[in-house]
């Protein structure tokens, strides 16, 4: 819907002339509790702008004395003093200080809606005040019992003259309906109005308490269409059952809807445009939830797409670090290996020279270093690249090899319970297995102290994927305060499964350390490998 803040079109002459035809056109619907002229007066001068004002007085003083011409009363500055002139200047003067009170045209949000009809209410009460004080001077001993119905008249029929016309009003020139939702407003309007107004009809035919019953059930509509229009729903189905009743009284015989139904207009209407324009900012409300969500869903498709890459990223980095080790264990293999090799054939062959010069304890001791930098060549080789992995398999090279080798040195009880096949995995995540057992182990030797290391490793499949739940627990000294960040530490633990699309996970635990660590494999392709 569009929403125009300009003010009324049309240049003050044409103004003053339309308002003044509204004016002649609105003055025949006038009853004792239904005063629409009010409610065309205090609309006008709150959507027009200041400097127009004197032309809609103008215009209306003009269609007054028109009337009074018509119905051949007499005329005199006395009575456009006390007649005339003092409410229009009184609802002028009220809307003159709503203004500076920063008070708007507009029915958008309940909070607009409430402090519209609080203004009305304040100028209907300041207008009554007045007009009992006008008529305490014309009547010098006026009876109270009509006092109190001239003023109660007053008051009720200016409120619902300002509830039927402003919001109408508003609607035309500050917040106009787009054609789509005039099309659903007028197809709900045939659909739903116009066979609650036959029933009406039909009810208030009828002898009393029929009228009555049917001026309860007009609410029906009008609640409808607080709920599927909003306030604008809301206020024209308002004015047009309203219009509908009392043309039906009218011409049924009942005569003017009384008090009690005009005040039941009142409240009934009140709650009607509250509602309506609860239901229009609870509809921007979700249309901006709505709007929200599909932004957020996009954000979240980029994160998606950015960790994914990320960890594509990670999981190439993996890939290159593990080949350069392979490729130096290699390397090392291959040249210290044979090098170390082909020194220690050398000094057997020179041995019996050694022994013949009394340098025997010369060639025992290269020997001992020569078998200290295998066992430092072996270790090595297995940092880079754990040749057992390649030779016996994940789940052997877990339960027989170099881990259990360290921990039964160190004099800690090694216990596993290893189920799957591990060929459902693929390299990277057999090797990232093997490194963060190794690394868990190492810890609990050189760190935590403990005296009892424990694995569990679980390797299955679940909707196509390869899944591999590991379970790593020891009973050492726990963690410190301040974990160190390293590359070979936990959290360089934490990078290989962030780098796989996994979840790591430190349990609390009163002693000792327990992880918790899900892998996904990439592929599921079944490898010939050794399990």
């Amino acid at each position: 819907m569009s929403s125009k803040s300009s003010a009324i079109p049309g240049s003050n002459l044409l103004l003053g002339v339309a308002y003044l035809l509204l004016w002649l056109l609105l003055w025949p619907t006038e009853q004792p509790y239904w005063m629409l002229p009010y409610g065309l007066r205090f609309g006008a001068l709150l959507l027009a702008p200041g400097r127009m004002w004197p032309w809609l007085l103008g215009a209306e003083f003009a269609a007054s004395g028109l009337i009074t011409l018509v119905h051949h009363q007499p005329m005199g500055w006395m009575s456009f003093l006390l007649g005339d002139l003092p409410e229009p200047t009184v609802v002028a003067i009220c809307l003159w200080l709503m203004r500076r009170a920063n008070l708007h045209a507009g029915l958008r949000d309940p909070e607009d809606v409430a402090r519209l009809l609080l203004s009305a209410a304040f100028t209907v009460a300041a207008t009554t005040a007045t007009d009992a004080v006008l008529l305490a001077l014309i009547h010098a001993s006026p009876g109270s019992g009509m006092l109190v119905q001239a003023l109660g008249q007053d008051l009720l029929g200016n409120y619902v003259g300002v509830l039927l016309v402003v919001p109408l009003l508003i609607m035309l020139v500050r917040a106009r309906l787009n054609r789509r939702a005039l099309g659903r407003l007028l197809m709900d309007g045939l659909l739903v109005l116009m066979p609650a107004l036959a029933i009406l009809l039909v009810l208030s035919s009828h002898e009393a308490p029929q009228p009555q019953f049917a001026r309860v059930l007009s609410l029906a509509p009008v609640l409808f269409f607080a709920f599927r229009h909003g306030w604008r729903g809301a206020s024209l189905s308002m004015l047009i059952s309203s219009l509908g009743m009392t043309l039906v009284d009218h011409y049924s015989g009942h005569g003017a809807p009384g008090a009690a139904g005009v005040l039941f207009l009142a409240v009934a209407g009140t709650g009607a445009l509250m509602l309506g324009s609860a239901t229009d900012a609870l509809r921007r409300s979700s249309e901006r939830v709505a709007e929200q969500n599909v932004y957020l869903a996009a954000v979240n498709r980029r994160l998606d797409h950015l960790a994914r890459q990320l960890r594509d990223a990670a999981r190439g980095n993996l890939q290159t670090e593990e080949n350069q080790r392979r490729h130096m264990a290699a390397e090392l293999h291959d040249e210290l290996g044979q090098n170390l090799t082909a020194i220690q054939t050398h000094l057997k062959l020179a041995q019996s020279r050694l022994t013949q010069a009394g340098m025997d304890d010369i060639g025992v001791s290269i020997n001992a270093i020569l078998g200290h930098m295998r066992r430092a060549l072996r270790r090595l080789l297995d940092d880079l690249r754990p040749a057992v992995l390649d030779e016996f398999g994940l789940l052997r090279a877990l339960d027989e090899g170099p881990i259990r080798d360290l921990l039964n040195a160190a004099g800690v009880a090694y216990r596993t319970d290893l189920h799957g096949d591990p060929r459902l995995l693929d390299d990277d995540t057999r090797t990232v297995i093997y490194r963060l057992v190794q690394e868990s182990a190492t810890n609990a030797v050189k760190h935590a102290h403990a005296d009892v290391f424990q694995l569990r490793l679980r390797i299955g499949e679940r909707q196509g994927v390869a899944l591999a739940l590991l379970d790593i627990r020891d009973n050492g000294i726990g963690l410190p305060a301040r974990v160190p960040r390293g590359g070979r530490g936990m959290q360089g633990m934490r990078d290989r499964v962030t780098s796989l699309g996994g979840l790591f996970r430190v349990r609390p635990e009163s002693q000792g350390v327990h992880l918790r660590i899900l892998l996904r494999s990439s592929t599921n392709a079944v490898e010939p490998a050794r399990v």
